[in-house]
Order: C-alpha cells, then structure tokens, then sequence
C-alpha cells in the first residue's frame, strides 16, 4: 500500500511540476511591469479558469491528499517498531553538581580489623 501510495505520490509531484511551469505569469507582458493591468484590483485582473489552472488545483489537492494518506499510512506500519534512539546502547552518565552547592565528600573506606 506503501508503495503504491508512493509511486502515486511521485507522478503527481512531476505532473504539478509541469502544470505550474506551463503557465505563464499574470504580468507576462509588458504593460504589467508599469502597474497597466487593472489597477482598481489588488491581485490584476482575474479572468476565466483556464485549463492549466484547473489542472494546478486538483494536482495540488491529489498531492496533499496523498501527502496525507503517506504520513498515516506511514505511523501505522511504524506504530510496533522502536526509534533510533531507543535502539543505541545505555550509558551511565553521572551528574555533575549543580553550580555553587557544595562538593560531595569524599568516601573513607575502613581499615579491616582482625
């Protein structure tokens, strides 16, 4: 399922890829670099969906949606594994004293009576 999740999610990635370089800017020509293209609207003129628009927004949402199915598919394959932190070895590691608190003195082994 992995796998073919994957696969999926590669085609759309290069298939947005080449929608969005497809398109051509909305100040292309010439009179939109001195503010010439409908000034009274904050973004330009919006004109009529083209095909290459549609096609940018159902493979941008194909892509999330794929996105998203890998990342659960993805915790619930790993969800009985263990990290890669839990598999390095313990260590013993001694705390050091906290600044300004006094050294720990030093322990006297007993001389063995007879």
């Amino acid at each position: 399922m992995v796998i073919l999740l994957t696969v999926i999610h590669v085609l759309v990635c290069f298939f947005l890829v080449v929608v969005v370089l497809l398109q051509s800017g909305k100040a292309a020509d010439l009179a939109g670099a001195f503010g010439g293209m409908g000034s009274q609207t904050a973004f330009g003129p919006r004109g009529s969906a083209t095909i290459l628009s549609k096609a940018t927004t159902i493979a941008a949402v194909l892509f999330m949606l794929v996105s998203f199915a890998l990342s659960i598919a993805a915790t619930r394959q790993g969800a009985g594994s263990s990290t890669v932190l839990d598999k390095r070895p313990a260590t013993k590691q001694q705390s050091a004293p906290a600044p300004g608190a006094p050294a720990p003195a030093p322990q006297q082994q007993k001389a063995p009576t007879k």
